[in-house]
């Protein structure tokens, strides 16, 4: 009898003991999967701020911006410092033909884009992929390019690219930069949409706009059902001309 109880007591001793254990072990992985957007998230925002090393890509994906009529001091000067574009003056053109363009391939780099009220000055990718926004801003493929005379959409991560549009208000200019040309616009709204609202944008319209977005709110480092739109319109830059 006492050898039975012995037994007893030991198999009620090793449940309390793996009881508990196997219970916390659930929990854990339970927490690891609800977490893991944020998480992953969080991972690519570390490597965007502290990831020196370059990101593979596709060989034939290049950069193809060349800014018009920029002089080998300047050239010289941006290796050391990127806001000298600014004093890049650009060859002035009302209209250039479309033989003359040279379409984007996804992934490559066709420009900058610079708000100097909102501290913005990035590098703009055509593409909306991993790459081309950890490395700056990406022109969404299924939009249009600057002078095409549609609807041009950019995004980009509201903790790193596009962190400034915390201080965008309408009225501010954004400058557009390409390699066939230079093109400024003025924001002229601000509104914040469910990312699932398919209203916040119409590739249908034929007169050239602006659409530029990001997460909500912009310090969030977790992946938001929010997005912050900026509108803005055309002020100035080449036609593209389609007929030639």
């Amino acid at each position: 009898m006492k050898k039975g109880r012995s037994s007893k007591h030991l198999a009620d001793g090793l449940n309390f003991i793996i009881l508990p254990v196997v219970f916390c072990v659930l929990i854990l992985f339970l927490s690891l999967g609800a977490l893991y957007p944020c998480f992953k998230e969080f991972s690519e925002m570390s490597r965007s701020y502290f990831n020196s090393e370059d990101i593979s890509i596709d060989p034939d994906c290049h950069d193809i911006f060349v800014p018009v009529e920029e002089s080998s001091a300047v050239k010289e000067e941006s290796v050391h410092e990127e806001k000298t574009v600014l004093d890049i003056k650009p060859k002035e053109q009302k209209n250039i033909p479309l033989s003359s363009v040279t379409y984007p391939y996804y992934g490559q780099r066709l420009g900058e884009v610079i708000i100097e009220d909102c501290q913005i000055y990035t590098a703009l990718y055509f593409g909306d992929g991993n790459y081309e926004l950890n490395n700056g801003v990406g022109m969404y493929s299924g939009g249009y390019i600057p002078g095409y005379g549609k609807t041009v959409m950019i995004a980009g991560h509201n903790n790193t690219a596009f962190n400034g549009f915390k201080y965008a208000q309408k009225g501010q200019k954004v400058i557009i930069r390409t390699y066939y040309g230079t093109y400024t616009y003025e924001i002229t709204d601000i509104q914040v949409k469910q990312s699932t609202d398919s209203s916040a944008y119409d590739f249908s319209l034929n007169y050239e706009n602006l659409i530029m977005y990001t997460c909500y709110p912009f310090d969030e480092l977790n992946l938001t059902p929010y997005r912050c739109f900026v509108y803005a319109k055309l002020i100035s830059g080449p036609v593209i001309d389609k007929n030639n």
